[in-house]
């Protein structure tokens, strides 16, 4: 499942929900989830001590649609809060994003924006950024790859071995609102434990691996149990642009099994 800055799943009907000019829908195609309801979770600093809650949900909406809803932060400090809309296909046997939406707070509590994507619309937004305090649009592509907020979803394929990489995008409002390519793949060299599987992700640079990718992969991580690729256990990056690191960690795993 997923985690708070980072959770992904869906069901529902689709095709009334998909209407609409040809092309306007993701051209993601999501694993089914398996398991729905809350993920039990906290918050961590990068040195292992827990700094506040993480509220992961994976709700079965009435329409058969799944909302995917995360709060991950500090107690009292900075804070982001997602939320992904998404509706199965493929008779039931895949998942596409109608939506994304998040909102982060600094560490006063003071709200830092809002961005939102509309895959059907295909329409990309940042409110409140950039010191402007209006909306700033971006047209998405057809068939777009952006996946700000089911990720734990988006790399189940790589956790069980069935893809060696993942190429998807990321909508970012920090600077000027703009479409990052990025890629995930399994990380080599975990350690001792054959169970674990680490998946990093980072910009798609090329063949050429910068060293602008390598400063930042490994700040961005997820990590799945090899026996139960399905069960995400934690992962890893900034609350936003510029924000502190942090680790949402499933409860029952224990930080030093995630390893460096």
């Amino acid at each position: 499942m997923t985690s708070r800055g980072s959770l992904g799943i869906a069901l529902g009907i689709v095709v009334a929900a998909l209407a609409g000019s040809a092309g306007a829908e993701s051209g993601l195609r999501l694993p089914y989830p398996r398991h729905f309801g809350a993920i039990p979770a906290a918050t961590y600093d990068t040195d292992g001590k827990r700094v506040g809650a993480a509220d992961l949900r994976v709700e079965r909406l009435e329409n058969g649609n799944v909302r995917i809803v995360s709060e991950i932060g500090f107690d009292d400090g900075a804070r982001t809060a997602a939320v992904a809309l998404l509706a199965p296909i493929d008779s039931g046997g895949a998942l596409q994003l109608l939506s994304q939406e998040s909102r982060s707070f600094d560490e006063r509590g003071a709200p830092l924006g809002i961005l939102r994507v509309d895959h059907r619309k295909r329409v990309a937004s940042c409110h409140g950024v950039n010191n402007n305090g209006g909306a700033e649009n971006v047209e998405l592509p057809d068939r777009d790859r952006v996946a700000n907020v089911p990720l734990s979803l988006l790399f189940l394929p790589l956790a069980q071995g069935h893809r060696e990489a993942v190429k998807f995008q990321l909508f970012a409002c920090r600077g000027s609102p703009r479409i990052l390519d990025f890629v995930a793949r399994v990380a080599t060299g975990n350690g001792s434990d054959p169970d674990l599987v680490k998946v990093r992700y980072g910009p798609d640079l090329g063949p050429v691996f910068s060293w602008i990718a390598k400063a930042l992969i490994p700040r961005l991580a997820f990590w799945y149990e090899r026996k139960s690729p399905s069960s995400w256990m934690a992962s890893s990056g900034p609350l936003y642009a510029k924000g502190p690191v942090v680790v949402v960690i499933r409860a029952g795993v224990p930080a030093s099994r995630l390893g460096p």
